[in-house]
């Protein structure tokens, strides 16, 4: 059957070309359909527990997804005249924002307070211009000393201030919108920049996070794409010298990627931040495949054979090893569907699809473009680069007894240093340090605290149940619980705005500053306070309708998945120890992305061991060998577990990113000791003993693999230069497993094979 087809592309290869053509047209068509998604949610499944809670929270009580404008200026006194009349003009044109429900800022915090039996409500600074010394220090011991706003809209220290936009954004695709708010807000903090050069302004919030997720998926697809069609050209030409190879590898590229987007367009998928990687993972898994059907047909040219037989050699000789390593790669990938993250899943299912086109292309168009367009050889320089990596094969067979326990050694290393990975998400951390979100993100925590929150929600489960004192008591001992928890920056709570109306309402006595002591008394305090209060400055962010549930939004640290979780479990358990009778949810963006880590690598696990197994079976009835595919299994597992153990040394941090490298490399370097094992398998069964087919294994095959490993980890690599750490931090790790694995393959492999297969010939 093989025969049949392998003849048809090298004997009417321009019927092929058309059939395959066509093909890839009608599947590239497909593309038009595809849009772009930046948002986080698209980080999570419909059904998610911790999305779920979260849009319950949102629809309780107002949305708290927004911007914040962080304004600092080098004097480092926002208490002066100019740094309040600009952060006052600022909230003013900060109402105009699109989408915008809520601003907030210590200008127009509602500050409270007696005259005589009535309640004054307004802002905290009203017209700047006309501030007195006295009254610049007065608002500033008002605003230091207040809550609500110390640690949330102003520094301890009165050198920095915050405002926040809150947003109420449509649900589903958000990427328009998000993109128009980012951008207004961009052009306008741009102007006051411009009018005052002596304040640094910042940006952060979910709506930033959105963006940058868009913009830097855009900066990828735009820059690492066609970085990596560059890469591949120069080190095709270099490594194997052929013009006509390079430019076929190209066009097998470009019809393998154009196909699998276009069909994804066709499903009515969309791209997100994971897969707009898949053109480069389909580009460097494509070249691969063509790199093994042209250099062995240059080794076989080389031995005198015409193009025609060279070429039929070589597709008869890596037609199944091609297709072998195909399904192991389209395997790893598959395996992403266990992942917890639907983008993840659409990264392996995409990338799955991109490998078997790459398959049936390089078998069949590529061999159909290389025999109708003329081919050169330059003997000399393919022998003298052929040489090199006969002699290493020499090398290795020489000195095949000290290298394989030397392998071990560093081996059992590399695992004692993969235990000191340690899994943890930091969503701030997904940008890279010279990226501006991350650097206002980190300007944000040193200076006021961080960005990442948990809302938590308290249901009395009765109308005006947060009005009895009882309840009030609890919340506000939970509040003061959260405030004493190292990992907690400030708390929002609704106690103290009750205790501030106490103290009002008594002629603002100091000793009055406590919870009401009836719920009558609280009731109508609260009533009286949100009568006053203007539009768009309610306490809905706080209390639902019906004053029978509250939010305690509480601003973290910038934490890593461990640290959030051990948060929310340690305050469930307080609440459960102390509050019996009321219900407690916590939920927030962070709080999503943390419990989603854990839950990704725990079914990552899961789909490894899937992935091996699956593996393994099919590489013992592709080598028609029980001991050569149990044999497989070392050089495929020693490159992850040297890989991790690389990275315990570098880093030890795991995010979601590097939860995927394990199954997505597993399938990938699986090629590698499939076309070594294979060429050793013919020469053993062509009567050559275990040296001996060592020898034919490097001659015949291992400047493939160069050439395909450094293809590979060069694609995998580009991938650093993305300032969006899941991706670069991913192409690093899956660069370097890619790189052991070759190094396992020439130096761990062959002296194994030489120790445990002394067999005369193989059989």
């Amino acid at each position: 059957m093989s025969g049949s087809w392998l003849s048809m592309a090298i004997g009417r290869p321009k019927t092929v070309l058309f059939i395959g053509f066509l093909l890839i047209l009608t599947s590239a068509f497909g593309a038009k359909n595809l849009y772009f998604r930046g948002d986080y949610k698209v980080f999570f499944e419909d059904n998610n527990p911790q999305l779920m809670a979260f849009n319950q929270m949102q629809d309780m009580f107002s949305k708290n997804d927004g911007v914040s404008i962080i304004v600092a200026p080098k004097s480092g006194n926002v208490f002066s005249v100019e740094s309040l009349s600009l952060i006052k003009s600022l909230t003013e044109q900060a109402e105009q924002t699109p989408f915008s429900s809520r601003i907030d800022s210590i200008s127009n915090f509602q500050h409270t307070w007696s005259e005589f039996d009535d309640l004054i409500v307004e802002d905290l600074v009203e017209d700047p211009s006309n501030l007195e010394a006295d009254d610049l220090t007065n608002i500033r011991e008002i605003a230091l000393n207040e809550p609500n706003l110390v640690n949330r809209l102003v520094s301890s220290k009165g050198n920095v201030a915050v405002i926040n936009i809150s947003v109420n954004l449509p649900d589903g695709d958000q990427t328009a919108e998000v993109t128009t708010i980012a951008h207004y807000v961009e052009e306008m903090t741009a102007q006051y920049k411009a009018e005052h050069p002596d304040y640094e302004f910042h940006h952060t919030g979910m709506v930033f996070m959105n963006y940058s997720f868009s913009s830097f998926a855009e900066h990828d697809f735009k820059t690492i794409v066609p970085l990596m069609f560059l890469a591949i050209i120069i080190i095709m030409w270099i490594l194997l010298r052929t013009i006509i190879g390079t430019i076929t590898t190209l066009i097998i590229i470009i019809a393998s990627i154009a196909a699998t987007m276009g069909l994804a367009g066709w499903a009515g998928m969309y791209l997100s931040t994971a897969t707009v990687n898949v053109p480069t993972m389909v580009m460097t898994l494509a070249v691969a495949d063509c790199v093994h059907v042209i250099s062995s047909m240059l080794y076989s040219m080389r031995q005198g054979k015409t193009k025609k037989d060279a070429l039929l050699e070589s597709l008869q000789l890596n037609w199944l090893p091609i297709i072998i390593t195909s399904v192991t790669t389209g395997i790893g990938f598959l395996t992403l569907n266990f992942a917890a993250v639907p983008i993840l899943a659409d990264l392996g299912n995409l990338t799955a699809i991109g490998v078997v086109f790459a398959c049936l292309f390089s078998l069949t168009l590529l061999p159909a473009m290389i025999m109708l367009l003329p081919l050169s050889v330059r003997p000399k320089q393919q022998v003298e680069q052929i040489g090199m990596i006969e002699k290493l094969g020499e090398w290795v067979i020489a000195h095949h007894k000290p290298i394989l326990p030397l392998t071990a050694v560093v081996t059992l290393l590399a695992v004692g240093f993969s235990f000191k990975n340690q899994l943890d998400d930091v969503p701030t951390a997904y940008f890279h340090e010279s990226t501006s979100f991350r650097q206002a993100t980190d300007f944000q925590q040193e200076n006021v605290s961080g960005m990442i929150n948990i809302d938590f929600a308290i249901f009395t489960n009765q109308d005006s149940g947060v009005n009895d004192p009882e309840n009030l008591l609890i919340i506000e001992q939970f509040s003061n619980w959260l405030l004493e928890q190292p990992e907690v920056d400030h708390v929002s709570t609704v106690t103290d705005v009750y205790k501030r109306l106490n103290k009002n309402m008594h002629e603002d006595d100091a000793s009055f500053y406590t919870l009401p002591t009836n719920k009558e008394m609280a009731a109508q305090l609260m009533l009286l306070y949100e009568m006053s209060l203007p539009y768009g400055l309610d306490l809905n962010n706080q209390l639902d309708l019906n004053k029978s549930a509250t939010r305690i939004v509480v601003m973290v640290q910038n934490l890593g998945s461990r640290e959030l979780t051990s948060l929310e479990t340690r305050a469930q358990d307080w609440f459960s120890a102390n509050a019996g009778h009321l219900r407690l949810t916590a939920a927030s963006p962070g709080l999503m992305f943390a419990h989603i880590s854990e839950m990704n690598m725990a079914s990552m696990l899961e789909g490894t061991v899937i992935a091996l197994l699956l593996i393994s079976i099919l590489l013992i009835f592709a080598l028609k060998s029980l001991k050569l595919g149990v044999i497989s299994l070392l050089p495929n597992l020693l490159p992850a577990c040297i890989g991790f153990g690389i990275w315990g040394i570098y880093s030890g941090q795991v995010n979601l990113g590097l939860s995927i490298v394990l199954s997505m490399t597993l399938g990938i370097i699986v090629d590698d000791t499939v076309h070594f094992l294979s060429k050793y398998r013919h020469a053993r069964s062509k009567g050559e003993d275990a040296e001996g087919s060592v020898r034919y294994a490097f001659a015949s095959v291992g400047r493939a693999l160069w050439v395909t490993t450094l293809v590979l980890a060069t694609g995998f690599s580009i991938l650093m230069l993305s300032p969006f750490a899941l991706n670069s931090e991913m192409g690093m790790l899956t660069s370097i497993i890619i790189l052991v694995a070759l190094a396992v393959d020439f130096f761990f492999l062959p002296p194994f094979l030489m120790v445990f297969d002394k067999k005369t010939k193989q059989e």
